[in-house]
C-alpha cells in the first residue's frame, strides 16, 4: 500500500513568496492544510493582513512584508524568517507581474521593472534560502514559471524572457544542487484567472487561451495546490530539475 504520509508537510516551514493573493495564496492554504507552518511575503500591506485573516483558519501562519525585487528587502525577509522561524523548509517563489506591449514598444524601464521583479528576485531568493537548506543539507524549493517558460507570446516580450528564465534556473540549480540534498522544481500553470492577468487578458486574447486549452476552460487556483504539495513533500524525494506543467492539456496538444 501507498504510504500516505509521505505527501504531510507537517512540522515543516514553508515560505511562500508572493503569498498574499492568487496562486500564492492559495498554495499557502494548501500548505497549511497539508500540515505545515507557513510565512507568506508580500509588497502592500493591506494584501498581506487580509490574506493573514483569510488563512488563520485554516493552520499557522505568519507574514511580513518586503519587497523582494530589492536586495535589502530579500535578505531581510530571509534573515527574519531565520530568526523567528529557525528553519526554511520550503521555497515557493511565486511573485511576478506581468506587462503586455509589442515588443518594439517595451523600454529599459519596462525591462527593470519586469526583470527585477520575475527573474533576478527568484534568482537570488532561491540563492538566499538555498545557502540555509545547502547548510542543512536538505529542502525543496518551488519556481511559479509559466506556458511563457516553453513557448512564444506576441506582446509578452519581457514576461516569456524572465519564464524562459525561470525555468532555465530550475533545471540548473536542480542538477547543481541534487547531490547537496536540495531540490528545485517548478509548476508551470495554464490559464488561471488572478489578479495578475485577469484585467491585461483581452476578451480576444481569452478566447484564443480556451480554444487552445483541450479541457475547455480556465483552471481553478485550488487544482495548482496538489502539485505544489506533492513537489515540496517527501513523496517527491527523487524529483527535482522538473517542469511539472498544470494546464489542462495545453503543452501537449498539437493541432
Amino acid at each position: 500500500m501507498t504510504d500516505l504520509s509521505r505527501f504531510s508537510l507537517a512540522e515543516k516551514y514553508a515560505l511562500v513568496i508572493g503569498g498574499t493573493s492568487g496562486i500564492g495564496k492559495a498554495i499557502a492554504r494548501g500548505y497549511l492544510e497539508a500540515g505545515a507552518r507557513v510565512i507568506i511575503a508580500g509588497r502592500n500591506v493591506e494584501k498581506l493582513q487580509g490574506a493573514l485573516a483569510e488563512l488563520k483558519p485554516h493552520g499557522e501562519v505568519f507574514g511580513y512584508q518586503a519587497d523582494v525585487s530589492e536586495e535589502a528587502g530579500l535578505r531581510g525577509l530571509v534573515v527574519t524568517t531565520l530568526k523567528e522561524h529557525g528553519r526554511i523548509d520550503v521555497l515557493v517563489n511565486c511573485q511576478g507581474i506581468i506587462l503586455l506591449k509589442p515588443a518594439e514598444a517595451f523600454t529599459p524601464a519596462d525591462w527593470d521593472g519586469v526583470i527585477d521583479i520575475d527573474l533576478k528576485s527568484v534568482f537570488f531568493a532561491c540563492t538566499e534560502v538555498g545557502r540555509h537548506m545547502l547548510e542543512r543539507g536538505q529542502g525543496a524549493i518551488i519556481n511559479i514559471a509559466s506556458l511563457a517558460s516553453h513557448r512564444g507570446w506576441p506582446k509578452s516580450a519581457l514576461y516569456a524572457i524572465s519564464k524562459a528564465g525561470v525555468l532555465s534556473l530550475t533545471q540548473t540549480l536542480g542538477a547543481e544542487w541534487a547531490a547537496r540534498g536540495v531540490r528545485v522544481n517548478a509548476i508551470s500553470p495554464g490559464f488561471f484567472m488572478t489578479e495578475l492577468n485577469r484585467d491585461k487578458m483581452s476578451a480576444e486574447r481569452k478566447a484564443l487561451a480556451l480554444a487552445r486549452t483541450p479541457a475547455g476552460r480556465f483552471g481553478e487556483v485550488d487544482e495548482l495546490v496538489g502539485a505544489a504539495i506533492y513537489l515540496a513533500s517527501p513523496a517527491a524525494s527523487y524529483v527535482t530539475g522538473e517542469a511539472l506543467a498544470v494546464d489542462g492539456g495545453f503543452l501537449a496538444t498539437g493541432l
